[in-house]
């Protein structure tokens, strides 16, 4: 093992050490209390299955045959979702026939932050994880179950799913994706048109029509954004079937994948002999493999965000120090789309997520001895599924990557470190992604030029007020402010300028898409403006510095000064679009490197 990722995973551990003893000690003492039936009066038994017909009935008559839960965040907005109508059918057809039942549980909300970018629904995605957790806990509520499937894919629905699922850690869980859309569009064309509109090159209809050719099927979308970033998550977790991130949906390998899903639960439920509860699987290791795996290939930084939520909800406390310190030792071997040019079944083509498991075992950077639902520590998920005559049957994956302009060997990566840095100064602490940048745009000194929102400074664009150097200071833009939505729609503007020869970054308390990169960017700056962070008092032409070298964003002001500006007046509260409904999360919302959670603030 290697001692960095060693002495991590113990100082983790270490600080955990209280509250990973509590939430074990709770999870324990439900699992002793037995299947939740058992202790159900005869009224309340009854309601659990009254709609089930006489077959079903007599089998969830036997408090002893295993039911299991599933919840789902299927919706037909979403590409990613689509698929998952189908899924039930199946698992309860597959549960059926090994002598168990499948109960839909509940349905949890999910949004589409591809349909939200730039518009005021993007202001309640953030929240939507915790209110997706909470879903999932009603779901659950009945304690009627021996095991849940968890079906959701994107941005947020992973991460709420995983902290509501937690609270029944005692309970295996598996989660169940859908996969990626098949190829469309090149990224590099797609790019392109974004930038040709974006300097008003390009028409509507000439964006819109180049959008439907890249996001034109039901699947994740193909970039290495969130969605996809949860999918590699939860691979190196072991909370999916091994290799089953980047099958296709609608195809009879995916469907076999489904079907084994409500089997293996039942396998490794408390009555069988290979009891695997998510509370278990969910610990120190597997949190540190999972970052692991964020930045061996390049993955989302809503993951600073969303990781330590997760982390938190299994009692595993996590800092930005961990990842940072992750990341400088852990090297870059993928390059997909915006760390490359290829897209996500270009990854799973040359090897996928089998190769990068056992570069990452063989090199030392991730833990083996890990409880996962495949049951055999991480080694498992160096295997990929496959049909031999119509059986699901698993095989070893690569040793070897296909294609080595997307996925490398650890001796060979395309950086040596991985893809996100912590960086602090006088403004504060942020977050950075570097594996997408090249290497003459990673560090940045420039004057300041303040907005208050990412309109403003798309409008001084179309003004010609921004050809020149400069860093784009955009705040009131954290969980407190107004739920810190995605500022992905400034990535087009900036990257005009950058490919016109100026120096230009971004330092803001927001968020940017898991598929940003392409611009050097601060962001989840905490604290944040509204909770009285120096980013409050920055003035234009104030020189700012981002230097992800040494880990740096840093501002030419003296501390005193600074300080001793009066702030800048927060926005009035949001109202439309259901934004007055977030109110009491946007007041109660813990900072961002606490995971921007009202769970754990």
């Amino acid at each position: 093992m290697h001692s960095v990722i060693a002495e991590t995973t113990a100082r983790i551990a270490l600080r955990s050490r209280h509250s990973r003893a509590d939430y074990l000690e709770r999870i324990d003492a439900a699992g002793r209390s037995g299947p939740g039936r058992a202790k159900l009066s005869c009224a309340n038994w009854a309601h659990s299955f009254a709609a089930l017909p006489g077959e079903g009935k007599q089998r969830l008559m036997d408090p002893a045959a295993p039911n299991i839960a599933i919840v789902s965040a299927y919706n037909d907005m979403l590409s990613a979702h689509q698929p998952l109508g189908a899924f039930p059918d199946i698992i309860k057809r597959a549960a059926w026939e090994i002598g168990a039942n499948a109960q839909f549980a509940g349905g949890v909300p999910a949004m589409c932050d591809g349909v939200t970018q730039g518009r005021p629904g993007m202001e309640l995605s953030l929240f939507s994880r915790d209110v997706i957790a909470m879903a999932t806990a009603v779901a659950l509520s009945h304690d009627a179950f021996d095991g849940v499937l968890c079906l959701g894919i994107c941005d947020k629905i992973v991460p709420g799913l995983m902290i509501g699922a937690l609270a029944f850690g005692h309970l295996p869980v598996i989660f169940v994706p859908g996969g990626p859309m098949s190829s469309g569009a090149s990224n590099a064309e797609k790019a392109r048109v974004r930038l040709l509109f974006a300097e008003g090159k390009a028409s509507r209809e000439d964006l819109l029509a180049s959008e439907i050719k890249s996001y034109h099927g039901p699947g994740t979308c193909t970039f290495y954004g969130t969605a996809n970033s949860n999918q590699m998550l939860m691979e190196m977790i072991g909370l999916h079937l091994p290799g089953s991130a980047f099958v296709h949906p609608h195809t009879p390998l995916r469907e076999a994948l489904v079907a084994a899903a409500p089997q293996r639960a039942v396998e490794i439920g408390a009555s069988g002999n290979a009891y695997a509860p998510m509370g278990r699987v969910v610990d120190e290791k597997s949190i540190v493999n999972a970052m692991v795996g964020l930045m061996a290939t390049g993955g989302s930084t809503n993951h600073t965000l969303h990781l330590v939520a997760m982390a938190r909800a299994a009692g595993v406390e996590l800092t930005w120090e961990d990842f940072d310190d992750i990341s400088r030792v852990t090297p870059l071997i993928a390059r997909v789309y915006p760390n490359g040019n290829e897209d996500v079944n270009a990854f799973h083509a040359a090897g996928g997520m089998a190769f990068v498991v056992r570069q990452l075992l063989d090199a030392g950077l991730a833990h083996e001895d890990v409880l996962t639902v495949a049951g055999e520590g991480l080694r498992r998920y160096q295997t990929e599924p496959f049909l031999d005559d119509g059986r699901l049957v698993w095989r070893d994956g690569p040793e070897r990557s296909l294609d080595e302009d997307v996925l490398r060997p650890v001796d060979n990566p395309f950086q040596a470190e991985g893809g996100t840095r912590l960086l602090t100064g006088g403004l504060g602490r942020a977050v950075m992604k570097t594996s997408a940048l090249k290497p003459q745009h990673m560090v940045v000194e420039a004057p300041a030029i303040v907005f208050e929102e990412q309109d403003d400074l798309i409008a001084a664009f179309k003004r010609g007020e921004l050809d020149r150097d400069f860093v784009a200071v955009v705040r009131f833009q954290g969980p407190k402010a107004n739920g810190m939505p995605e500022l992905h729609n400034l990535t087009p503007t900036l990257a005009v300028l950058q490919e016109r020869g100026r120096k230009v970054a971004l330092v803001t308390d927001g968020r940017m898409s898991g598929a940003s990169g392409k611009v050097p960017a601060a962001i989840h700056l905490t604290p944040e403006a509204m909770d009285g962070g120096p980013i409050a008092r920055v003035r234009d032409g104030d020189i700012i510095r981002l230097d992800p070298h040494q880990g740096v964003l840093e501002i030419k002001v003296g501390q005193a000064e600074l300080m001793s500006r009066p702030p800048a007046s927060p926005p009035g509260p949001s109202f439309g679009y259901g934004r007055e409904l977030f109110g009491w999360m946007r007041g109660s919302v813990g900072a961002a490197d606490h995971g921007a959670s009202v769970l754990f603030a």
